[in-house]
């Protein structure tokens, strides 16, 4: 009984005292606003007609299904197109930020805004990998994904530094002001009746607002100090809970397509992939569609070894060794399907989606290139002044962009 009491406290300290998988959730977030910022730049010109005014699923028909479903979009607030181009050009630029890591908290939840109300205004424009960033877009928001490799982390050890200096840091009037804007907004929509269908979202966007007021409050104290220590714990349960959340998503996802294709003909027989390779609508490269499967046994290794990955990978994770092959060999196949079948959105979701379980020394050791290949333009394009020192990226802090 004692030794289950031990390992029950360690489980919960474990849970409650830091944010597990910084690395693996800052990878996440770059990987899924990297993938909607690309979208939405590349489908710029059609915007209108997917989207907006134009689209055929109409304004009308869009009112009628959200009325039902109580999906939750912002553009049934208004038809106009003023107001649908003001909300595209702040879906990019939420999606921009929250990239670089800019103001994660709240970024985080444009971004989730974004994708939501664009996604829900025409339900059949999209696919497979539109699904899965509906779901982590929700997810991420519960997320503390800006600990590393973020604007936020470089902005948070400048001010480390600058108290164990000694210094007084000036105060966040950038945040205040982006919580003081986002308040005015959520109460116009609620005091309007256009926050949405159902009640979810606003939920979530009322609880993550008065949660900013309260961090705040608490960050005016010292770290050690209840109210702060109360509200880390909070944090870190609800960012360990999301990444739960996210790797078992990930693992249904793979598990349920494994065990639908067992019980399709094709898929037994092996000649599944064939037939993808030669429909027009994905064959960008007829040529290279040809000569994948010109041999009839890669064609049936690449149809059982596609199926057998799917199904196997959950059954892998607490192999370390086993699971990285599986995951190695998942992302590839995702990159072929992005240039073979011209599916790169829906590649691109899934490899974020994976990035989840990539191993932590792997992805300091990228953080370490990204790092040096930083410092050598830095090198070459920055005018060097007197006493001027590039630091050593041994000697870079592992928060922020690159560390």
């Amino acid at each position: 009984m004692n030794r289950l009491a031990l390992c029950l406290s360690r489980a919960i300290a474990r849970v409650t005292e830091a944010a597990l998988g910084p690395y693996q959730t800052a990878v996440i977030r770059i990987g899924f606003a990297a993938t909607w910022l690309l979208f939405l730049l590349r489908e710029y010109p059609h915007r209108q007609e997917l989207y907006g005014p134009h689209a055929t699923w109409s304004f009308g028909l869009a009112q009628q299904l959200t009325s039902d479903n109580h999906a939750f979009t912002a553009l049934m607030a208004s038809d106009s197109p003023a107001f649908f181009e003001v909300f595209y050009l702040l879906a990019v630029v939420s999606s921009a930020l929250l990239l670089v890591g800019w103001r994660t908290r709240a970024t985080a939840v444009f971004f989730m805004i974004g994708v939501l109300s664009l996604q829900n205004r025409s339900v059949f424009v999209g696919d497979g990998g539109d699904n899965v960033l509906h779901l982590m877009s929700f997810y991420l928001v519960f997320t503390r994904c800006g600990q590393v490799w973020s604007l936020d982390a470089r902005r948070a050890a400048r001010e480390s530094a600058a108290r164990a200096r000694g210094e007084r840091v000036a105060p966040d009037l950038a945040g205040l002001a982006l919580w003081a804007v986002s308040g005015l907004v959520l109460l116009a929509a609620a005091l309007t009746g256009r926050t949405g269908g159902g009640w979810l979202v606003p939920a979530v966007l009322w609880a993550t607002w008065a949660g900013s007021a309260l961090w705040w409050a608490a960050g005016r104290r010292a770290r050690t100090s209840e109210p702060r220590i109360l509200l880390d714990v909070v944090a870190n349960i609800l960012h360990n809970g999301a990444l739960f959340v996210i790797m078992a998503e990930a693992c249904l996802i793979y598990a349920t397509a494994g065990w639908y294709k067992i019980q399709g003909s094709r898929w037994q027989d092996g000649t599944a992939v064939y037939y993808p390779l030669h429909l027009d609508y994905f064959s960008p490269w007829p040529a290279l569609a040809d000569l994948l499967s010109a041999n009839g046994t890669m064609v049936m290794l690449v149809t059982y070894g596609t199926v057998i990955v799917q199904v196997a990978f959950p059954f892998t994770l607490f192999n370390r060794r086993v699971k990285n092959v599986l995951l190695a060999a998942m992302m590839t196949e995702h990159a072929v399907i992005a240039v073979v079948l011209g599916l790169p959105f829906f590649s691109l979701a899934m490899i974020a989606a994976d990035s989840v379980f990539l191993p932590t020394p792997f992805l300091h050791r990228v953080g370490g290139w990204a790092a040096r290949a930083r410092d050598r333009v830095l090198r070459r394009t920055a005018p060097e002044l007197p006493g001027q020192r590039f630091p050593e990226p041994d000697e870079q802090p592992r928060v922020g962009f690159g560390a």
